[in-house]
């Protein structure tokens, strides 16, 4: 097996231009002859053979001057021609130039045409010759018309033929052609292109587990069919947004030594009728014929969906193209040897005749990675930046909950922009917190215009967040808390879990719904007027509430009994018909009494909580507005001591980049020097 995968793996690119295509001479060159030919027809139409044509007048002019040349022994006549075919008539022959007239001293003659009408000036014509004493020495029939048809017609006809094989050429190279539109649009993978490999998937090792079967059994089929197994068709990687499905797929090839195609879900589709189920066959095609293989199909919910649950009927187009799919995958004519792996992060408007086994047998789902999967993510794509060495990637990895992989990508490529701006020799664990927040949340406005009033009233409400969050027993420790605008918030509390919450658990949510009501207690207690600024706040405390007593039944007067369909993604026609509530009128205000209830009881705890320790909430409030950032550890100084043991830096104003200096190359040799001896092997600082 391992010799025909050799013979049926991609040529490796001898000039190395990694599957790039070349210059086109061919087309070049004849695109070139073609204009050629273009301007030699146009250059001979224009320049004629150096006759020049004179009026009758002006010959007769000639002759009554005696400039009419006759030499019988320079084979120079006076001809009469006639055009076959036509009644055209004209006289052919040479007359002396004027000294004024030559352009070369040894061209003293220039031969002419006039074009006569012999059934009207014969009689003159003859008299004027028989007074010059010369005759029409010879009369010469022309019949030309074959050869100008060719000299006029063969240049255009030469032309269209070099820019026919021109084009034909362009357009089988591009894959553009009218007989191309069925052709499938998938990629062939090359090995010597694709590096991924399973070391840089982190984070998933369930998934890499359950495709790594898919990997084994094309290096070693035997090992499976010895017990009469056989292996997965299709594979379905489903998962949210960033969590590195198409990474998984991309590391499944660089492990496998078989060809792997990929494509996406949306080149399937066109605007013409049919080209998707044509394609699809092409594909399933090129696979056969490169058995054993992989085929990949990014986003296969492009043409995968629901068959007849479009509003006002179903795609046709899309169904067409979904059926030669379902066909191809498991049909009259199905063939071993071509697995398919897709992804999706909506397998919820998937068609289930695409889901049953058969098709696609195994579905592997990929998670949001835990915090030991994320601290491993951070790891990866920290071998590319140059980081300190006191950095540790497990404060970030708590402080990330909810985050994808791509997510935490970005911020490992934001911190390493953040410290090439601040002109750092290595990320720092400052920087990474900041793209942190930045990611989640949006880059902080310092230069936000704030009054003193409004910055007073965020510094209480952060207080009042920040004061409960040390208080109650059942929540997240308070991580950092600030009052500079970042995003849509004017100011925010944050908290460190110390373990990722895979269930919630009741005290827990009571609790958090008294730290969410802090922030608008505090501005009660304290100005005795609230504003909006706990819009956010409210909301979030209300979806709390809301979920506890009709999902997950932590309410005793409702009891557990889950009340309407809480579908977290609508799928247009199939859902929205079905939107109706599934209890009564009384059952609904008796909802409403419980959240409402629950919010109350928390609003009153935290007021009663926040009143017995309203001093430490001015202190909190006062070294937020001085410092504008502090610490979870300063916070709980505060409680503790009255105090800030190790208070933070005083803010500094935002500064606003200027003109960046012109480095000397002196300068240049030093940083690259000292580059050169920090980092190791040929990694370098990001951003640099």
């Amino acid at each position: 097996m391992s010799e025909e995968n050799d013979n049926k793996a991609p040529k490796k690119d001898p000039k190395g231009t990694g599957g790039e295509p070349n210059f086109n001479w061919r087309g070049f060159l004849l695109l070139s002859a073609a204009l050629g030919l273009f301007g030699l027809a146009i250059w001979s139409k224009g320049s004629g053979s150096g006759i020049q044509e004179i009026p009758y007048k002006q010959f007769k002019e000639l002759l009554q001057e005696d400039r009419v040349h006759v030499d019988e022994k320079a084979e120079k006549f006076l001809y009469l021609v006639e055009k076959e075919g036509t009644r055209e008539e004209y006289l052919r022959g040479w007359y002396e130039l004027k000294p004024a007239e030559q352009v070369d001293p040894d061209e003293k003659y220039q031969q002419f045409k006039t074009v006569v009408n012999l059934a009207y000036v014969e009689d003159e014509l003859k008299s004027l010759l028989k007074e010059r004493e010369i005759e029409i020495y010879k009369f010469e029939p022309e019949s030309n018309t074959m050869a100008a048809i060719l000299l006029t017609f063969l240049p255009l006809f030469i032309l269209i033929f070099l820019l026919y094989f021109l084009f034909r050429h362009q357009m089988r190279a591009a894959g553009k052609g009218a007989m191309g539109f069925g052709k499938s649009k998938a990629k062939l993978m090359a090995m010597d292109t694709n590096k991924t490999t399973f070391k840089d998937v982190a984070g998933a090792e369930e998934a890499k587990e359950e495709v790594w079967e898919i990997v084994e059994y094309l290096r070693d089929p035997k090992k499976f069919q010895r017990l009469g197994g056989k292996i997965p068709k299709g594979v379905l990687l489903v998962g949210s947004p960033g969590t590195g499905k198409t990474l998984l797929a991309r590391a499944i090839a660089g492990e496998a030594d078989v060809p792997f195609f990929s494509i996406s879900g949306s080149d399937f589709v066109e605007m013409f009728v049919g080209v998707g189920a044509s394609r699809v066959r092409d594909m399933f095609e090129q696979g056969k014929k490169n058995a054993p293989c992989i085929i990949f199909i990014d986003e296969i919910d492009a043409v995968g969906r629901h068959r007849g649950h479009g509003m006002g009927g179903g795609h046709d187009e899309r169904e067409q193209t979904l059926n030669a799919l379902l066909v191809e995958m498991d049909g009259f004519d199905t063939q071993e040897g071509v697995i398919i792996i897709a992804a999706t992060n909506r397998p919820d408007v998937l068609d289930p005749a695409l889901l049953r086994p058969g098709r696609f047998d195994r579905e592997v789902t990929v998670n949001l990675p835990d915090v030991k999967g994320r601290e491993e993510i951070l790891k990866v794509h920290a071998k590319k930046v140059k980081m300190s060495a006191d950095v540790d990637m497990g404060i970030i990895a708590r402080g990330t909950p909810g985050y994808s992989g791509a997510e935490l990508a970005n911020v490992i490529n934001e911190a390493a922009l953040l410290a090439a701006r601040k002109d750092l020799k290595a990320v720092n664990l400052a920087e990474l917190e900041e793209a942190r927040d930045k990611v989640r949340w949006g880059k902080e406005r310092r230069s936000m215009a704030i009054s003193e009033k409004e910055k007073e009233n965020t510094a209480y409400h952060e207080a009042g967040h920040a004061i409960l969050g040390m208080l109650v027993e059942h929540t997240d420790p308070v991580h950092k808390v600030t009052i500079i605008p970042r995003g849509p918030s004017l100011g925010m509390t944050m908290y460190l879990p110390e373990d990722d919450q895979l269930s919630v658990r009741k005290h827990f949510l009571l609790d958090r719904l008294v730290v969410i009501m802090g922030g608008r207690v505090a501005e009660e207690i304290q100005f005795g007027n609230v504003t909006a600024g706990a819009s956010g706040d409210i909301q979030q405390a209300t979806n709390i509430a809301r979920k506890m007593v009709c999902e997950w039944g932590m309410s005793e007067a409702l009891g557990m009994v889950e009340y309407g369909s809480h579908n977290e993604h609508l799928f247009l026609a199939r859902d929205m018909g079905n939107s109706t509530r599934d209890y009564s009128e009384a059952t609904a205000q008796k909802i409403d009494v419980e959240v409402k209830r629950l919010i109350d009881t928390a609003y009153d705890r935290a007021m009663e909580l926040i009143l017995a320790h309203r001093e430490q909430l001015e202190l909190i409030a006062q070294g937020l507005l001085e410092y504008e950032t502090l610490d979870g550890k300063h916070v709980q100084d505060i409680m503790d001591h009255g105090e800030m043991q190790n208070p933070p830096a005083s803010p500094k104003p935002p500064e606003v980049p200027t003109e960046a200096p012109k480095s000397t190359d002196k300068d240049e040799e030093k940083s690259k020097s000292s580059d050169e001896d920090e980092l190791p092997g040929d990694l370098a600082p990001a951003g640099a």
